[in-house]
C-alpha cells in the first residue's frame, strides 16, 4: 500500500511557509503521495476556539523570534509580515481551483513569499492582481473563478472536514489518522514515514 502525506495549510500561516519547501522532500525520501488540502485558517480556528498566538503578546513576541529561528534553521527566507494575521480567502480559493493543475504549485509560493517574504498585504486587490500578473494569470479570470460556488464549497468542505479530523491550527499534517502540528514537528512527520528529517535536508 502507498504511503500518503497529507498537507492542510492556508498562507496565512507562517508556520505553513515554513513547512512547504520541506514536506515535498520528506515525501519523495520516503516514496509517499503528497496530498495537498487547502484549507481557511480562519475557520478552524473560530471552529475550534483556537485564537492567534499575538493575542497573547509575550507569546506573540516570543513566537516571532522562534518563527525567525526556524527560517534560517531550514534556510528559508522569512520576514513577519506587519499585517498579520490578514484576510485570505480569496488566494485560498484559488489554491482550490488550481489544484491538481500544473499552475497550483506557483501560485501557493506566489502568495507565500508575498506575505511572509515581501511583506505585502494580500486583502488588497491591487496587491493580488500584481501577484497573479506575476504568474501570467489574468487577474478578472482568476477572480471571477474564486467567485464558482463550487469551488467556495470546497474550501468550505475542506475546512469543516479538517476541523472533524481534529485540526486546530496550521499547517497540520496527516499520515493515515496519525496528525501531526506545525512545522517543528516534521521531524516526526518523516520519522512516521520511516525517514530521517536530517538525512532529507542534507540530501
Amino acid at each position: 500500500m502507498t504511503k500518503t502525506l497529507e498537507f492542510l495549510f492556508d498562507i496565512v500561516s507562517p508556520a505553513s511557509h515554513l513547512a512547504w519547501p520541506i514536506v515535498p522532500k520528506i515525501a519523495a525520501s520516503a516514496g509517499a503521495e503528497l496530498i495537498y488540502t487547502p484549507v481557511l485558517l480562519g475557520g478552524v480556528m473560530q471552529a475550534t476556539g483556537n485564537r492567534p498566538p499575538g493575542t497573547v503578546a509575550a507569546k506573540g513576541r516570543w513566537m516571532g523570534q522562534d518563527l525567525a529561528r526556524w527560517a534560517g534553521h531550514y534556510g528559508i527566507p522569512y520576514r513577519r509580515n506587519d499585517m498579520f494575521p490578514q484576510k485570505t480567502i480569496m488566494p485560498m480559493r484559488g489554491a482550490v481551483a488550481l489544484l491538481g493543475t500544473p499552475g497550483f504549485m506557483p501560485f501557493v509560493e506566489a502568495f507565500l513569499k508575498a506575505l511572509h517574504v515581501d511583506n505585502l498585504v494580500v486583502e488588497d486587490e491591487t496587491v493580488v492582481g500584481g501577484v497573479l500578473e506575476g504568474l501570467g494569470l489574468d487577474p478578472s479570470d482568476m477572480l471571477a473563478r474564486t467567485q464558482d460556488p463550487a469551488i467556495k464549497e470546497r474550501l468550505k468542505t475542506n475546512t469543516e472536514d479538517a476541523v472533524a479530523r481534529g485540526m486546530f491550527g496550521a499547517p497540520t499534517f496527516f499520515i493515515g489518522e496519525t496528525m501531526h502540528f506545525g512545522q517543528d514537528r516534521l521531524w516526526m512527520v518523516a520519522e512516521d514515514l520511516g525517514v530521517d528529517l536530517r538525512d532529507v535536508l542534507a540530501a
